[in-house]
């Protein structure tokens, strides 16, 4: 027996030479292309992967599931970046804001939201779908930490006031889906500023 049939499956990934793909690696392809403005296509993830559907959706579950978990994975990278920020005043009127601006400039959403409208906004805005109730969850967590610093006082209770703040965000992302307009971030700080004070 030589020593490359004594080697391990452990010891192949720890060289780097596993050839064998991962629920991550395809986790990883996914947010590659979605970040590169390109559809996360199923057949071609699994093709790229070199495993067949079956395997890929075993995996990731369906095309929703997984560009859930790609767009969520984006989101939370944004606001831990907007978190770590100095701002002046409410936070989540500044991070909500960056949200805006950064969504409609991302090439991924521009493509989404371009070639697959209806889908999109499904996913995004369905108040029983899990990135929404993510999305609030996040959007109530900035507005607690605003309260306790003092720099919210509206008395809108918390869940509503996460609601309409979400609901602002949307209508500034997804505008040109909606009323065929260019969407204007500074539109949408106004108002999220009004609202968050």
């Amino acid at each position: 027996m030589d020593e490359q049939d004594q080697v391990t499956a452990l010891g192949r990934a720890l060289r780097g030479t596993s050839c064998r793909p991962t629920v991550m690696d395809a986790f990883t392809a996914a947010r590659r292309r979605f970040a590169a403005g390109e559809r996360i296509d199923m057949q071609g993830l699994a093709d790229e992967l070199g495993v067949n559907r079956v395997t890929l959706y075993r995996w990731v579950g369906s095309r929703e599931q997984l560009i859930t978990e790609v767009l969520w994975a984006a989101t939370r990278k944004s606001f831990d970046t907007y978190r770590a920020e100095p701002v002046e005043g409410p936070r989540t009127a500044a991070a909500l804001t960056a949200f805006v601006r950064d969504v409609n400039e991302h090439p991924g959403m521009r493509q989404l939201l371009r070639d697959e409208p209806a889908f999109a906004l499904g996913l995004l805005t369905s108040t029983s779908g899990e990135y929404q109730q993510r999305y609030l969850g996040l959007i109530r967590e900035l507005i607690e930490e605003d309260r306790a610093a003092g720099l919210v006082s509206s008395e809108i209770p918390l869940d509503d006031l996460a609601y309409t703040a979400a609901r602002i965000t949307e209508s500034y992302i997804h505008t040109r889906v909606l009323i065929g307009e260019q969407p204007d971030a500074r539109r949408a700080e106004v108002v999220l500023r009004v609202l968050l004070r």
